[in-house]
């Protein structure tokens, strides 16, 4: 299996009061077919997984195995979680909503020691599932656990049958570089949104990210330009990806993504608590600065 162009990473939608609104699935679905994005790795980070129970994770595979597959787009599901019975839980929920793929971050709590520690656990995760294909989410940013994933390649085969790629969300460039030089490398999807053009250059093919969501055209300029070989465009778009993600991250990234949402016509709700609420003067005060920069000319042409 190999996913290429651009993978979003969609946000679990909620209501006011907190609860889960699965009606708004479809409405994403078709929004991301719309803007050229090929797939949707669901409940990961941006999905605020943690946030959510092992019961709603497996409604949410439900509602988007139905609207990817309605408006064809590749569904990843991720099964990332710190026990292992909800892990195989989730395992077997997002290979019954039609998953055309698994993917597990490392736990974060009880945390593995290597390399050999974290494909034992995968195994055992996936074990009721084990054909289907399996992308290891590498972000030890988030989780804690900095393994080295050139031994995890090398290893993953031998006990992961499933296993096709990692999603590298990883800051260890050298270390991709390794992994991408080998003679059958796994499928590379580049994790960081505002360095794009960084992984292609490398030689990844696709890419997993949050401002895919709602700024994806943006990115096809990026990619477009580099394919043609004009290196030049290609940065100046890259550039304007990474003054977007800064106005964002100022505010508080996760948060005020999400309440991007509904000025490119998805209203996903709020976040979750523990992430905090945007306030009205953040919203107020982002919405000028993304029109000032053109933002909202570059996502309509």
């Amino acid at each position: 299996m190999k996913l290429t162009g651009l993978i979003a990473a969609p946000h679990s939608p909620f209501r006011a009061d907190h609860s889960l609104k699965l009606e708004c699935v479809p409405q994403q679905a078709a929004h991301l077919a719309a803007c050229g994005v090929n797939g949707a790795f669901v409940a990961g980070t941006t999905g605020e997984c943690h946030s959510l129970t092992t019961a709603e994770r497996a409604q949410l595979f439900v509602a988007w195995g139905e609207a990817a597959r309605e408006h064809g787009v590749q569904f990843i599901a991720h099964i990332g979680h710190n026990n292992l019975p909800d892990a195989r839980a989730l395992a077997v929920a997002a290979q019954e909503a039609g998953a055309d793929a698994i993917s597990a971050m490392a736990p974060n709590f009880f945390k593995p020691k290597d390399a050999a520690d974290l494909v034992d656990w995968f195994a055992r995760i996936t074990e009721p599932v084990s054909s289907m294909p399996f992308y290891f989410y590498d972000i030890p940013g988030m989780t804690g656990v900095t393994i080295d994933t050139v031994d995890f390649v090398l290893r993953a085969p031998e006990t992961l049958p499933g296993f096709v790629g990692v999603k590298y969300t990883n800051p260890d460039r050298e270390q991709l570089r390794r992994i991408l030089a080998m003679e059958t490398a796994p499928d590379m999807l580049w994790g960081c949104d505002e360095e794009l053009l960084d992984g292609l250059q490398l030689g990844c093919r696709g890419a997993v990210g949050s401002s895919y969501n709602f700024a994806a055209a943006i990115y096809h300029r990026v990619m477009t330009a580099h394919m043609a070989g004009n290196l030049q465009e290609a940065q100046q778009w890259q550039a304007r990806s990474l003054q977007l993600i800064e106005k964002i991250a100022a505010r508080g990234y996760m948060h005020s993504a999400k309440a991007v949402m509904p000025w490119v016509g998805v209203d996903c709700g709020p976040a979750r608590p523990p992430l905090p609420q945007a306030s009205f003067e953040d919203l107020t005060g982002l919405r000028v600065e993304l029109e000032a920069m053109g933002f909202f000319q570059w996502v309509h042409e």
